[in-house]
């Protein structure tokens, strides 16, 4: 076992030198950027985490081998220590049997020396049993003999064995030393490792990031007006051809917090106010406050209760002449404990000392719709006048998030020490009636299932409808399939078919028929689909999505196959939500 540092250190400067270009790197973020700025941007991401897992496999190889040798090195030290204890065994055996044989031997020459006084060789001439006294003689001559051979033979056997130990001692003081040169050398190169995992999470992150805005995925609220229904979204659309695929969509993130389509369906059903909040919010109770005079916006400082809170334009006010009244309550009240929330007020420090923007990213406020308020939101406003949510659990308020469409399901959160409820948003409570029987199906809200194929910008990218050919959809599921077994593969698996959109097709992507010859890695390309089954989870998301092929059932994991669906489907098409279906027609 040679360690050839001569080679180690020329591969390790390489690595060094590689490392030091990649993280010199630096993204470069604009405003608004266009669809062929979002393509380079995604392209370059892309190659730098190529590059990056290129540069990390010499690493992973590298510290595996020392892993292997630290291993045999462990073994081999625990090996010859056994050795060395056999060897401290038999050295104390030999000597002791040594010892032994010294002390006979010495008792047998004393007798010898004894004895041979009597044998003098005139008196064995002339005794009359000098034939006894010959043999006896002899005999005592031959024990000294056996004992001398004996002694002689222990000596070299000690000899040998404190050599072999003297030996064994050295290797087991290299092996020691080895050892602990590969620990140091482990502990560096995982070192070296995890900082370029974590530059590549950060990659993968901004990957993320420039997906969501090429993809148009949001964190909406209905706004002041709700969109209209896309017939060619809908389930029932006819694409003129079969077999045909579409993914179908169940709400959009963030899916926390009210449902403002929810609380519409549930106002309709004859629900109040405070029974909405406390449906989304869980144990809460609503308490009366004196509202701060103003507040500070990005638009400067506003009257809270008599401009800002008009003008919150989150909810169409033409609900409440649409059986919607204790739905624009309770988003009023909704607003007014998100607005003191992010500005800091408190239970025990009743200041809104922060400030907060006017724009989606944290409520929209309308300065038109606060100089002429609808009657419906007016009243809501003014008949909430103060009434905030507050925790039962900690008597705080909370951060009250609210967003369109959470498509029959809302996720748990956590505010301010507070905990929302995780529920299946329908009449019965559970996942038994959805999703006939959602809330946000009875408000017939437009998102609540929707195949999508235009960005929120209305960009459709020459595509006309949601509904993939076999072929195409064939595509998405090798690719999927690929993904699932080697998640490397992921910068080469965005769309073979921009439709016109994003600056074209990116060049690092593999073809329909390179994803295909990647799949024989893992039993074969998918080419046929019979059918499609959807699996979900009762935590309100697709655990796994199963499709009867030409090489049997193909199971994938709801993650894997909706993120490789949002980046392989050609055009804008996408999925919004984790919850979401297959349907085939």
């Amino acid at each position: 076992m040679k360690f050839h540092f001569k080679n180690f250190l020329i591969s390790f400067l390489f690595l060094f030198f590689s490392f030091s270009l990649l993280f010199s790197s630096r993204f470069h973020v604009f405003a608004d950027p266009s669809p062929e700025d979002l393509t380079n941007m995604i392209a370059e991401v892309e190659q730098k985490i190529a590059d990056l897992e290129k540069a990390i496999a010499p690493l992973k190889d590298e510290k595996e081998d020392i892993a292997q040798k630290v291993k045999y090195a462990q073994n081999q030290i625990y090996s010859i220590g056994l050795e060395i204890d056999n060897l401290e065994i038999q050295l104390l055996d030999k000597e002791s049997d040594l010892e032994v044989q010294k002390i006979l031997l010495s008792s047998r020459v004393r007798r010898f020396y004894k004895n041979q006084q009597k044998f003098e060789p005139l008196l064995v001439l002339l005794s009359n049993n000098s034939t006894d006294l010959i043999r006896q003689y002899s005999w005592f001559q031959a024990i000294i003999e056996k004992d001398r051979g004996l002694i002689i033979d222990f000596g070299q056997q000690i000899n040998s064995l404190d050599e072999n130990k003297t030996h064994l001692e050295i290797e087991k003081g290299k092996l020691a030393v080895l050892r602990k040169e590969l620990d140091e050398r482990s502990e560096f190169l995982g070192g070296e490792i995890k900082k370029a995992e974590d530059y590549k999470a950060e990659l993968s992150k901004k990957q993320q990031e420039l997906i969501a805005q090429k993809t148009a995925l949001f964190s909406t609220s209905v706004g002041d007006v709700s969109s209209s229904q896309d017939p060619a979204s809908r389930a029932d659309y006819n694409p003129g051809f079969s077999p045909a695929f579409a993914a179908f969509s169940f709400g959009a993130p963030h899916r926390k917090g009210m449902s403002q389509f929810g609380a519409f369906g549930r106002a309709k059903q004859g629900q109040n106010h405070e029974e909405i909040l406390k449906a989304y919010y869980g144990n809460i109770r609503l308490e009366t406050i004196d509202s701060p005079g103003s507040i500070s916006t990005s638009v400067g400082s506003l009257p809270f209760e008599d401009n800002y809170l008009m003008g919150i334009a989150e909810m169409p006010s033409k609900w409440g002449d649409e059986g919607g009244m204790e739905a624009l309550k309770a988003q009023a009240i909704a607003a007014r404990t998100y607005a003191l929330s992010y500005t800091s007020w408190r239970m025990s420090s009743r200041s809104a000392t922060g400030s907060i923007c006017t724009t989606e990213a944290c409520q929209v406020y309308s300065s038109s719709k606060a100089s002429s308020v609808p009657d419906t939101w007016r009243r809501a406003v003014a008949e909430t006048r103060g009434k905030i949510v507050v925790s039962q659990n900690t008597n705080e308020i909370i951060s009250t998030w609210y967003a369109s469409t959470s498509g029959g399901y809302q996720y748990s959160y956590t505010t301010l020490d507070h905990n929302t409820p995780g529920l299946w948003d329908t009449t019965c409570g559970s996942q038994n009636c959805w999703p006939n029987d959602s809330y946000e199906k009875i408000s017939e809200s437009p998102w609540y299932y929707k195949g999508w194929y235009k960005t929120r910008s209305n960009l459709s990218c020459s595509r006309s409808h949601p509904w993939l050919t076999e072929s195409e959809f064939s595509d998405i599921v090798n690719a999927a399939l690929v993904y699932s077994n080697d998640q490397g593969t992921l910068p080469y698996l965005s769309q073979i078919d921009s439709g016109g959109c994003w600056g074209g097709v990116d060049p690092n992507t593999w073809s329909a028929e390179k994803v295909r010859e990647e799949t024989n890695r893992f039993g074969g390309p998918v080419t046929s689909i019979s059918a499609v089954d959807v699996d979900y989870s009762t935590g309100g998301y697709v655990s796994q999505v199963r499709f009867q092929t030409n090489r049997g059932t193909v199971s994938i994991s709801g993650e894997n196959f909706k993120e490789i669906f949002t980046l392989r489907a050609p055009g804008a098409i996408h999925l919004k939500s984790m919850l979401f279906n297959i349907e085939k027609k």
